[in-house]
């Protein structure tokens, strides 16, 4: 008997969106770049995860409603979600797109997953391996690699790209969120968690946006490009990636999942190149290879 076309639809599905998901993960870096002109970084964040928020309460209102009473136990650890997986996960990339790369995000960005190594170890007792050390070592030379551009000098002068700091610090960020997300058992189940993360990223990014409005000055036109800017960021890297990306390590599990990050480089690399006229250098090519490499081992258990 032949296998039905419906059961190999299923089995090929997720090895599809595995293609697919990076490609919404990593428009939020050429968003970073490309709404540089139009959005301030601040107004960029806040108002992505207000839409968000709003885009998702409809459908997640009743869950919300029902669980209201767990809302009072959980604030902090969802507020400490929200300020780290979508205040300073927006902020930092946003400002970062500035004054470095597409190229240069990425390849740093990807590092997040050696910093959630090194915190579960440090945070939660896990056990590094010899292979895990090398990776993190080999990833860490990597960046260093990225963020010099292959030039002793930057480290001798401390001539750094600002940028390359910024996104080094939204990794970092990324990493503690990561580390929490994943070993805190919530009363809220999966989507209805990340449309109360998403309020409470917006939450936590209003008094910087207050800051950013009134104090700097920094404001945007009501026209279309800019609004457009920011719903395609919520939609995109907010909405559509972490849909994916949940249903992807659903059917897959987490470690297959994880290849997402190589395939977030690729694409990082295609709207640096294609959309900005970025040049790829030796040191992108090095230091790709060593971040790269070092995750692989990272992620051997």
């Amino acid at each position: 008997m032949k296998p039905s076309s419906k059961k190999n639809k299923t089995t090929f599905l997720p090895f599809i969106l595995l293609l697919i998901q990076p490609i919404f993960m990593a428009s939020n870096l050429a968003i970073a770049r490309g709404a540089v002109p139009f959005v301030p970084p601040v107004s960029l964040g806040f108002w992505r995860w207000t839409l968000v928020f709003v885009f998702l309460l409809p459908f997640f209102y009743q869950p919300i409603r029902k669980n209201f009473k767990h809302l009072k136990s959980e604030f902090l650890k969802l507020l400490f979600l929200g300020f780290t997986g979508c205040c300073l996960c927006s902020i930092f990339p946003y400002i970062a797109g500035k004054t470095t790369t597409v190229l240069n995000m990425s390849l740093i960005y990807t590092s997040s997953s050696i910093f959630i190594v090194m915190l579960s170890t440090f945070f939660y007792k896990e056990k590094i391996n010899f292979l895990q050390s090398i990776g993190f070592l080999l990833a860490f030379i990597g960046v260093l690699v990225v963020i010099s551009n292959g030039k002793l000098s930057t480290f001798l002068n401390l001539n750094f790209v600002e940028g390359d700091i910024w996104i080094l610090g939204a990794a970092i960020s990324w990493a503690l969120y990561s580390v929490y997300v994943l070993h805190w058992k919530s009363k809220f189940n999966l989507f209805t968690k990340f449309t109360l993360i998403a309020f409470f990223g917006s939450l936590s990014l209003f008094p910087f946006y207050l800051y950013e409005v009134f104090y700097l000055g920094d404001k945007f036109n009501l026209e279309l490009i800019p609004i457009l800017w920011i719903t395609i960021a919520a939609i995109s890297p907010g909405i559509i990636a972490f849909i994916l990306y949940s249903k992807i390590q659903k059917y897959l599990g987490a470690s297959i999942t994880g290849f997402t990050l190589y395939l977030f480089v690729v694409y990082g690399a295609f709207y640096g190149i294609f959309f900005f006229n970025e040049e790829l250098f030796v040191s992108h090519y090095l230091g790709g290879a060593l971040v790269l490499l070092g995750v692989y081992f990272a992620k051997k258990t």
